[in-house]
């Protein structure tokens, strides 16, 4: 299947001279949907990962079925104040100004191997403050898994030296 019949490109969204990546069109396909979550899943047997990690919000959509197929825990790298308990914290750069990602304390079990899930890679910022916060929870990045990776713009760079997958790049 190409999935990337599936990805409608916006222009000028959200601000003029970007190329939006929209994934709905595949979130609305359930086929494609399953095969995408099916390629996310293929690089990584069972036994190689504890856990998946992924930042709200569409990272969520594929790791939360990524890690069913993989029958591992889901942790949610949230926005500040979205998480209950006691939380790790990681403020980082954006292109376009300062994020903040956070987890619980409890969140990852001492030396849990993760796999990071996001839906893009774009400038590697998001990716990169994910994987530093499981660090900084206990864990180690086993691996990153994005959908769609926009090689021009170079974030693997900054994800090094963090093993990447994209299943589709542009």
């Amino acid at each position: 299947m190409d999935l990337a019949k599936f990805i409608r490109d916006v222009p000028d969204f959200p601000k003029p001279g970007i190329l939006f990546k929209d994934i709905t069109p595949l979130l609305n396909d359930p086929a494609a949907f399953a095969e995408a979550v099916g390629r996310m899943a293929a690089p990584f047997p069972r036994d190689s990962i504890d856990a998946v990690a992924a930042a709200e919000a569409r990272g969520f959509l594929f790791a939360a079925p990524l890690a069913l197929a993989l029958q591992k825990p889901l942790v949610p790298l949230r926005k500040p104040g979205k998480l209950p308990y006691q939380t790790h914290s990681l403020q980082y750069d954006l292109e376009y100004g300062q994020a903040e990602l956070q987890v619980h304390i409890d969140g990852l079990a001492p030396n849990a191997r993760v796999l990071v899930v996001d839906d893009l890679l774009a400038t590697g910022g998001t990716l990169a403050a994910a994987c530093q916060l499981c660090e900084k929870a206990g864990g180690n990045v086993a691996s990153c898994i994005v959908l769609i990776e926009l090689a021009f713009l170079h974030g693997r760079d900054k994800l090094k030296p963090y093993r990447i997958h994209s299943v589709l790049q542009f």
